[in-house]
């Protein structure tokens, strides 16, 4: 049988843990809602930046049919400043087809799960993807003669 003072020091002990759980989870909350706003923060411009995607392509088709120089330089200032902000191209073409970088728009003949040619460039912020690479991947096709006469090769 425990004493009034074993009772009460005993009640101290498990309110001074308590305390100690409480402040650890506090300090725990602090921590993650300080990452949680740099994430934010990091990222909060995405949805804006990919909007503009469209727009640099846009100017990109254009240059390659005007060959204007002052339109080169907005392209080049344009592309800087998605650079500042942390935008990378995704490079693509003689890579290997990858589903998280790129998004493959057709097959053709060619060196299998190499990709063979860029329709559209793919941009990442930071280690986000922003929009995949539009892409032609290569695959190997069965040879025509046994996919189009298939009971030749049966009666052999």
């Amino acid at each position: 049988m425990k004493t009034h003072e074993e009772m009460e020091k005993s009640e101290v002990s498990e309110m001074e843990t308590n305390w100690r759980r409480a402040l650890a989870d506090y300090k725990n909350l602090e921590k993650r809602v300080t990452e949680e706003k740099t994430e934010f923060a990091k990222y909060a411009l995405s949805n804006f930046l990919r909007e503009l995607l469209p727009i640099l392509d846009n100017l990109e088709k254009a240059q390659e049919h005007l060959k204007d120089e002052g339109l080169q330089l907005v392209i080049t200032n344009f592309k800087e400043l998605l650079k500042q902000e942390g935008v990378e191209t995704i490079e693509a073409e003689g890579d290997n087809f990858d589903p998280r970088h790129h998004e493959a728009v057709e097959l053709a003949k060619g060196e299998e799960n190499k990709i063979l040619k860029v329709l559209e460039t793919g941009y990442k912020l930071r280690s986000r993807i922003l929009r995949p690479a539009k892409v032609i991947v290569g695959k190997k096709f069965a040879s025509s003669d046994s996919v189009n006469n298939p009971q030749e090769t049966n009666s052999n």
